[in-house]
C-alpha cells in the first residue's frame, strides 16, 4: 500500500498504523487466506494420491507442482482466485463463492494431460478447507509476530528489573504512601506475569484442533465413495501432518473451542500490558520516570514543554480495543446454529484485525519502555520525606516484643499526621524495651525499609 493508499484506508490499521501492522499481512490478509486454502487442498490431493483405494496418481514431479501453487504463491494467483470468485475466468463461470474459486485455480494450474482434476476437493466441505487454513495462518501469526512482539517487551521489563533492582521506591497501595519496595522488582512482577502470560498463548497455541469430517461431521460421502477406507484414521493422519492437533467430533464445523482458549489467551497478556501502561503513565506523571524527548516531536499543540507518555496510551487504547475484539470472536466462533450457520465466517475474517490490534498495543509499549528511565533523584527525595512508612515495621518489631498495644500506639502517631523521624525518635525513647531492639528501631529509614525486594528479582532467573 502506497502512501497515498493509506490516507484513504477505511481502517487505521492499514492505515495510519500499516507500518506496524505489516508484519502480520502474510498471515491475515486476504492473499494469505487464499494461499493456506491452496495449501491445504494441494496436500490433501496428495494424500489421496498416497491412498492405495484411489486411483489417482502423482509422481514427484507432479507433486513438487502443485506444492509450488502455494510455496510460490504470488499476487497474480491471488487476483486470478479473485477474478474466478467475481467474474469468472476462461471456462470457468463467477463462483460466487471463495472456496470453490480456490478449487478451480487448482484446476487451472493443472497441466492438460493431468487427471487429478476430479480429485480436488474429493468429498470435502469448505469448512474442511477453512478450518485448517485459519489455524494454520493463526499459528504461524502467533509464532512469527505476536509472540515475537510481547517476548520483547518481556525482555525490556526484565532488563529494567535487574538494572534497577536496588533503586529503593515508594510503593502506594489506594493511591496512599505504603511499604516501600523497588523499582526493579515492580518491573519484576510484570516480566513475571507477562512471561506465564506468553507461556498460556504457547500452551493454547500447541493446541490448536484441526477437522476433516465432511458436510456434518460424518465422513458420509467419503465411506460412500470408498467403505473400505478407515476415513477417521485418514483424517486423524491428515491434519497432524499439517502440524494440529485432531478433532475427531464435530459437526459441519470445527467447535472452536481451541481458538476460543487462544483469544482468552491473548487477552490475558494483554490485561497485564494494560496494567503496566497504567501504572507506567501514572510513574511518569509522578516524575518518577523521565521520558526521553524525540527531537522534532511535537508534545502539545499550545504548551511547547510538554513530552506526553504517548506510546503508552496508545498502547493502552490499541490493547482496550484487541481485548473488545477478541472477546467478542471468543463467544461467536464457538457457537453455530444445529450442524452450521455461516455467520461465524464473516466474523473470523476479523482475527487478523484483533490480532492487529494486539500488535500495535505490543509495539507501542516496547517504544515506551526504550524511552523511560527512573529519575532516581525525585524517587529518593519522595520516599525520605515520607517517614510515617515505617510505621509497619515499628509495630510489627514492637509486636515481637510482647506489647499487644504497639500497633495502636503507632497509628496514634502516624495517622494522618505529618510526622517526621524524629517524633519516632522520640516514641523509641519512652519505650520499654532492650538496648538491641531501641538501636534496631533507630536504625530504620524509608529508604533501607524494603526487605529482599532486591533478590526478589532474582525470581526471574529461576523462571526464565
Amino acid at each position: 500500500m502506497t502512501d497515498t493508499d493509506a490516507l484513504y484506508a477505511v481502517s487505521p490499521l492499514d492505515g495510519r498504523y500499516g507500518s506496524r501492522t505489516a508484519p502480520l499481512s502474510p498471515y491475515a490478509s486476504e492473499a494469505a487466506l487464499m494461499r493456506a486454502r491452496v495449501r491445504v487442498e494441494v496436500e490433501y490431493l496428495i494424500a489421496l494420491a498416497d491412498l492405495e483405494a484411489t486411483p489417482l496418481e502423482l509422481d514427484d514431479a507432479a507433486r513438487d507442482d502443485l506444492r509450488g501453487l502455494y510455496r510460490h504463491f504470488a499476487e497474480e494467483d491471488a487476483r486470478l482466485i479473485k477474478t474466478l470468485e467475481v467474474s469468472g475466468h476462461g471456462e470457468f463461470e463467477a463462483t460466487n463463492h471463495d472456496v470453490k474459486a480456490v478449487e478451480y485455480f487448482i484446476r487451472h494450474e493443472l497441466p492438460d494431460d493431468s487427471d487429478a482434476s476430479a480429485w480436488i476437493h474429493f468429498g470435502l466441505t469448505s469448512e474442511d478447507v477453512n478450518n485448517l487454513a485459519y489455524r494454520l495462518l493463526v499459528r504461524d501469526a502467533v509464532d512469527e509476530v505476536l509472540l515475537p512482539a510481547l517476548y520483547e517487551v518481556r525482555d525490556a521489563l526484565a532488563e529494567m528489573a535487574r538494572e534497577y533492582r536496588d533503586l529503593p521506591m515508594l510503593a502506594r497501595t489506594h493511591g496512599q504512601p505504603a511499604t516501600p519496595t523497588t523499582f526493579g522488582k515492580e518491573m519484576a512482577v510484570y516480566a513475571a506475569r507477562l512471561g506465564r502470560a506468553t507461556g498460556q498463548i504457547r500452551e493454547a497455541t500447541d493446541g490448536l484442533r484441526g477437522k476433516l469430517g465432511g458436510a456434518s461431521g460424518t465422513y458420509a460421502a467419503h465411506v460412500a465413495a470408498y467403505p473400505d477406507v478407515d476415513w477417521p484414521a485418514f483424517a486423524r493422519e491428515f491434519v497432524t501432518e499439517l502440524g494440529l492437533e485432531f478433532e475427531p467430533l464435530t459437526t459441519q464445523v470445527n467447535p472452536c473451542d481451541d481458538l476460543a482458549a487462544l483469544f482468552d489467551a491473548f487477552r490475558s497478556a494483554n490485561q497485564v500490558l494494560l496494567d503496566l501502561d497504567l501504572d507506567v503513565w501514572l510513574y511518569v506523571s509522578d516524575r518518577y520516570l523521565g521520558q526521553e524527548a524525540v527531537e522534532g516531536e511535537t508534545g502539545s499543540s499550545t504548551m511547547p514543554h510538554k513530552v506526553n507518555p504517548i506510546d503508552f496510551e496508545n498502547s493502552e487504547g490499541n490493547l482496550s480495543k484487541a481485548n473488545s475484539d477478541l472477546e467478542f470472536l471468543a463467544d461467536y466462533v464457538t457457537t453455530s446454529r444445529l450442524q452450521r450457520d455461516l455467520s461465524d465466517s464473516t466474523v473470523k475474517r476479523n482475527i487478523g484485525a484483533a490480532f492487529a490490534h494486539c500488535l500495535i498495543g505490543y509495539s507501542k509499549a516496547a517504544d515506551g519502555l526504550a524511552k523511560v528511565v527512573p529519575n532516581e533523584h525525585v524517587v529518593c527525595e519522595e520516599l525520605e520525606s515520607t517517614p510515617e512508612i515505617i510505621g509497619e515495621a515499628v509495630q510489627t518489631i514492637l509486636r515481637r516484643e510482647g506489647q499487644d498495644d504497639a500497633y495502636e500506639r503507632v497509628k496514634e502517631l502516624t495517622r494522618g499526621q505529618e510526622v517526621t523521624l524524629e517524633d519516632f525518635r522520640e516514641l523509641f525513647d519512652d519505650l520499654e524495651v532492650d538496648d538491641r531492639t531501641r538501636e534496631q528501631l533507630l536504625a530504620l529509614t524509608p529508604s533501607d525499609y524494603v526487605g529482599v525486594g532486591p533478590e526478589l528479582v532474582d525470581e526471574l532467573e529461576k523462571s526464565g
